[in-house]
């Protein structure tokens, strides 16, 4: 099922979830209606177990955990996160898990794939109707929908042109979040002029010339670029970090098995597929969120106020980030 007819619908949860898709922020709020669906806060210590793809060792702790009784609880539950970062035999061994999820217990797996993905293949239909499905791909409705929410719980409202710029945009809604975190501070209606100068869903062309530049490995071009946005504009990191972070989200998406750009990225295949290689999934997951990171610093006051502060902060990620490319 769609995220939102999850929302809405509140169908009842088995012994299995798998939460599939390519939105992460709506994947992390599935979580959150889950958990708060599954088990009362006061239980979570003694009923909930995680586990990171990245700390993952072998299934077996994964099987341990659902088996084991709930306590002062009518549920055990048991979340995988990111999936789709695990190899083939760890893959093969948590769908084992999967499909044996015994009465008391409820495994979640979040597994960012697009259910149409060929490699890795995803989770979701290999277990077909054992789980509850929820689809986190958003259309331009579900788009909408996610921005108009965020504006009410950041008490800001906008121009209905904004709205239908973000509903329309590929850019991630986690980035979309953060633009409307950022221009919801000056505490007034975003207009269209100011997603503008912020929002990467209306691209700069000099940001993304930075970010194309550093993932290629050019690294004194990229902060000429640093150099010249901030003359002109003090605001400039977010729009710099922003289409950091969704190049380095496309460079992260072609080093996984079977990843596919958007539509609107495509022509960047040539470019980015071989350096992925290079790169390799890992690696471009932690420049992804390096730049992310970044965002978040400036958005919510993290790296303080000064411009000056932000502009020592990009220079400092465009360092770290200068041999990403590199063999």
């Amino acid at each position: 099922m769609k995220f939102y007819d999850f929302i809405d619908k509140e169908p009842k949860i088995g012994n299995l979830v798998v939460i599939e898709g390519t939105e992460r922020a709506l994947a992390e709020r599935a979580v959150d209606v889950l958990l708060d669906r599954l088990l009362p806060p006061d239980m979570r210590d003694l009923n909930l177990e995680r586990f990171p793809a990245a700390e993952w060792s072998d299934a077996s702790r994964v099987r341990e955990a659902t088996q084991a009784m709930p306590f002062l609880a009518d549920r055990r539950v048991v979340l995988v996160t990111d999936a789709q970062a695990l190899k083939t035999q760890p893959r093969r061994e948590l769908l084992e898990v999967a499909l044996g999820v015994p009465d008391g217990s409820t495994l979640i797996i979040v597994d960012l794939l697009s259910p149409r993905s060929k490699r890795p293949e995803p989770l979701g239909p290999q277990v077909g109707r054992a789980a509850m499905r929820i689809d986190t791909t958003a259309s331009e409705d579900a788009r909408a929908r996610f921005v108009n929410e965020t504006l009410t719980e950041l008490g800001a409202t906008a121009e209905a042109r904004v709205v239908a710029e973000l509903s329309r945009s590929e850019v991630e809604l986690s980035a979309v979040r953060n633009d409307l975190q950022k221009l919801a501070l000056g505490g007034k209606k975003i207009a269209y002029k100011d997603l503008e100068g912020e929002s990467l869903a209306v691209e700069d062309p000099k940001a993304y010339r930075y970010a194309s530049a550093l993932v290629e490995g050019k690294i004194a071009e990229a902060l000429s670029i640093v150099h010249e946005f901030f003359a002109n504009d003090r605001g400039a990191a977010i729009p710099l970090l922003s289409a950091l972070a969704t190049e380095c989200g496309y460079l992260w998406e072609m080093a996984r098995p079977g990843g596919e750009l958007p539509a609107r990225a495509k022509w960047r295949e040539r470019v980015l597929r071989p350096l992925a290689s290079r790169v390799g999934e890992r690696r471009a997951r932690v420049a992804y969120e390096r730049a992310v990171r970044g965002v978040e610093a400036i958005v919510t006051g993290g790296a303080g106020s000064d411009p000056d502060d932000h502009r020592t902060l990009v220079e400092r990620i465009t360092v770290e980030l200068s041999g990403i490319s590199r063999r």
